[in-house]
């Protein structure tokens, strides 16, 4: 009877390694992407914006900053998989880290068995991610949509 073949332990802790770094430098991208957004918005009093275009141009912005963090995430991951020569090129690796990353899963890339356990680290790390840039979202469309409030009140206080 064929022996299953034994793991080797100083390859699970280098991986185990692997992921821990993954997961701090996707957390450190986040953290640098959030300090750098609203050191500028404070800069440049964006966040006492108010009226439907400038508060539509910051949410646009906003949107694109936050897509343009999680590419870069996406990107570590994926370049890590290509360096570790999981997948046959970048594109496949971007590709698997994308779906990956956002959940979608679609199923048409797999790691190779000994790396499978990168995936779920991905997906759970992402999905932190995911909901620390919502709830920066939400707490920034709300404040300027009560900005925009005050001053459509006061708009009609002076007109009225």
């Amino acid at each position: 009877m064929a022996r299953a073949e034994e793991p080797n332990d100083s390859g699970m802790l280098l991986k185990i390694l692997f992921i821990c770094l993954l997961v701090v430098s996707t957390v450190t991208i986040h953290a640098v992407g959030f300090a750098t957004l609203l050191r500028v918005m404070i800069r440049s009093h964006a966040l006492e914006k108010e009226g439907f275009r400038p508060v539509t141009l910051l949410v646009i912005a906003l949107t694109a900053w936050l897509i343009v963090v999680h590419l870069v995430e996406i990107s570590v991951w994926g370049l890590f998989y290509f360096w570790q020569g999981c997948l046959p090129n970048v594109e496949s690796s971007l590709y698997f880290s994308a779906v990956t990353y956002t959940t979608l899963g679609d199923g048409a890339l797999a790691l190779p068995g000994a790396w499978r356990m990168f995936a779920p680290p991905e997906t759970l790390t992402a999905l932190l991610m995911c909901g620390l840039s919502t709830a920066l979202f939400f707490a920034l469309v709300s404040r300027w949509h009560g900005n925009w409030m005050k001053w459509k009140a006061a708009r009609e206080l002076t007109n009225g």
